[in-house]
């Protein structure tokens, strides 16, 4: 695959931009509805794609080799699907030719999460969600 097919993938979801929280103890992830300050959260895209590694550390690139070992990928995502052998949902713009279907299935964040620009890290526990968003 390219780098241009790689990229691709991305649904736009967003939910891959969403600060969770790790049980230091049992390793367990939590997710919670509170988004990365770089992701728009209605087109659910990063403002900053090409340089968000500069302007988050805790960004991560994701490739064929992190897809399989990030175990806190959503279930959904496209990356983790195509790594474990699974195909596209059929909501996904690749398979729907239609960006919005995302949307439209409710996969996205759009409307469902906020910006960290206005939760203070301290209480990111608050928002903590059951299940993926």
């Amino acid at each position: 695959m390219t780098p241009e097919e790689w990229e691709s993938l991305c649904d736009g979801c967003g939910r891959c931009c969403l600060r969770k929280l790790e049980d230091r103890n049992t390793g367990k992830v939590y997710y919670t509805n509170v988004a990365c300050r770089l992701l728009d959260i209605e087109d659910c895209r990063c403002i900053s794609y090409q340089k968000r590694m500069l302007q988050n550390s805790e960004c991560l690139v994701l490739t064929p080799t992190t897809a399989k070992q990030i175990h806190w990928l959503p279930t959904t995502c496209a990356y983790r699907l195509l790594a474990d052998g699974r195909e596209l949902k059929w909501w996904h713009p690749l398979v729907s030719s239609n960006s919005d279907t995302v949307h439209e299935a409710g996969i996205s964040v759009r409307s469902k999460v906020i910006s960290e620009e206005y939760i203070h890290p301290d209480e990111l526990t608050d928002h903590i969600v059951e299940g993926e968003v």
